[in-house]
């Protein structure tokens, strides 16, 4: 089917296209067109749609006309507003591909990758909460917290059980009273977004934590589908009056929201995998990637800025949840920041490192070239992970921790952007310079705005101080 016919069957079947695009911080835009608007200049130039000065990140008032072109691979009917389509957008300038669109930042990704004849595929396993709703609530039951979270799924007193005994993980229904809203969200990825569902289920935390995963993909259809995973658990927890909720740590106590990614990379001309080498007694990881995951140990700390990207996300990774602070690797520790899965043995397909470290409140699009860009620094640097780390690294004490060097992740998104300012130099092949200065200014100001707000929990802690 030619491209022009591709795109009137598209348009027999919708009145208006919705055109989508994230900002530099990952929040989804989205603006609406007739259907009847849609050519095949529009798929080739783009359509005059975005004024730039009004994005958070992206440009000046005055240098603001910018042009959405819709990606055809991308489009999808809507299941809950009838006639309406979507698509995935890159964003242009008059002069040309925009270079702070963090989708270009994916595509030169792949550029770079091509350049040295390999291939990368990510798997994440995206987490959120389905809840009833937050509100403010200076007489909250919640110790004084100054809000209160509420989920058709459990009440306070079961609440504190499954912190305790961890018992939320896996649950069945009727237990799991959110699991219908689970399956619809499954089903609708399948059935109108092309997803393969690979496995969804209740996680770890209490309160209706759910985790989707789907099957792996390269880095930049895998975070186009990160982004629609979450504009569509949105949309259909909305239409069951509950909210998805992505952010990192939403309850104290209890186990935050992970993106933990799945990485592995492949030589183009043999097929093979790289990570793979069956002759390794330890789990089957070759020293290619030992290499790359030297890299990503190497520049966790500058990476935490891109993965962990905000405020909330130091909230999560705290000791204890399975978010991991420490630097370290080893195979089946879900303690440390990489893991390497090790279910079975001589599967060469199946080889891989998980990154434990990133949440989903992370652009999908800069999180995976970042973390791409540290592991090949680090193939081409021959950075050595050092030995895996097979123990409890919560459980050790400071001095063994110490002893062995590990280091940790920052313990705030202004350390964190600290640690990027100084440590960027193995994002520059991917990451165009604009747009890494832009992004330390959007998160500078967001840090810095939030620390002019107290807690609720400091009130109550403090109050009679």
């Amino acid at each position: 089917m030619s491209l022009a016919q591709k795109l009137e069957e598209i348009k027999s079947k919708i009145r208006w296209a919705e055109m989508h695009f994230v900002d530099v911080a990952g929040y989804m835009r989205s603006v609406a067109v007739p259907a009847r608007e849609l050519d095949e200049k529009a798929l080739a130039e783009g359509m005059n749609l975005l004024d730039g000065s009004s994005v958070e990140g992206f440009a000046g008032i005055e240098e603001s006309d910018y042009r959405l072109r819709p990606d055809i691979n991308t489009f999808a009917l809507l299941p809950w507003a009838e006639g309406v389509g979507r698509f995935i957008a890159d964003v242009f300038t008059p002069a040309g591909r925009f270079v702070k669109d963090p989708r270009y930042v994916a595509d030169r990704a792949q550029e770079y990758l091509d350049s040295q004849g390999l291939n990368a595929f990510f798997g994440p396993e995206v987490e959120f909460k389905l809840i009833d709703r937050i509100y403010l609530d200076v007489d909250a039951p919640h110790r004084g917290l100054g809000y209160r979270i509420e989920s058709r799924e459990t009440d306070e007193e079961v609440i504190v059980s499954f912190q305790k005994i961890k018992k939320a993980y896996h649950t069945p229904t009727p237990i799991d009273k959110v699991a219908a809203v689970r399956y619809e969200i499954a089903e609708v990825l399948e059935d109108y977004f092309g997803f393969t569902v690979e496995a969804h289920h209740h996680e770890v935390a209490a309160m209706g934590q759910v985790e989707i995963d789907f099957r792996f993909a390269d880095l930049k259809t895998t975070a186009d589908r990160v982004v629609t995973l979450k504009y569509v658990a949105r949309n259909v927890a909305a239409k069951h009056g509950l909210a998805a909720v992505f952010l990192p740590k939403l309850v104290a106590g209890d186990n935050g929201n992970g993106m933990h990614t799945h990485v592995s990379l492949w030589d183009k001309n043999s097929g093979k995998n790289l990570f793979y080498d069956p002759n390794d007694e330890y789990a089957e990881i070759s020293q290619t990637g030992r290499y790359f995951i030297g890299g990503i140990l190497e520049h966790g700390r500058a990476l935490a800025a891109i993965v962990a990207p905000t405020v909330n996300s130091y909230r999560r990774l705290v000791p204890g949840y399975e978010a991991p602070v420490y630097l370290v690797w080893s195979k089946g520790n879900r303690s440390a920041a990489i893991r390497i899965p090790f279910y079975e043995k001589g599967n060469e397909k199946s080889k891989r490192i998980e990154f434990r470290s990133p949440d989903p409140s992370a652009n999908p699009y800069l999180a995976f070239a970042a973390i791409l860009a540290a592991g090949l620094d680090g193939i081409k640097k021959k950075i050595d992970p050092g030995d895996p780390v097979d123990k409890n690294v919560y459980a050790m004490t400071e001095e063994e921790r110490r002893r062995l060097g590990i280091r940790e992740l920052p313990r705030s998104l202004d350390e964190a952007l600290d640690e990027l300012e100084s440590d960027n130099e193995f994002l520059k092949p991917i990451f165009p310079r604009e747009l890494l200065e832009s992004y330390i200014e959007v998160k500078r100001a967001e840090a810095g705005s939030l620390r002019q707000y107290p807690n609720p929990m400091e009130i109550y802690m403090y109050m009679n101080l």
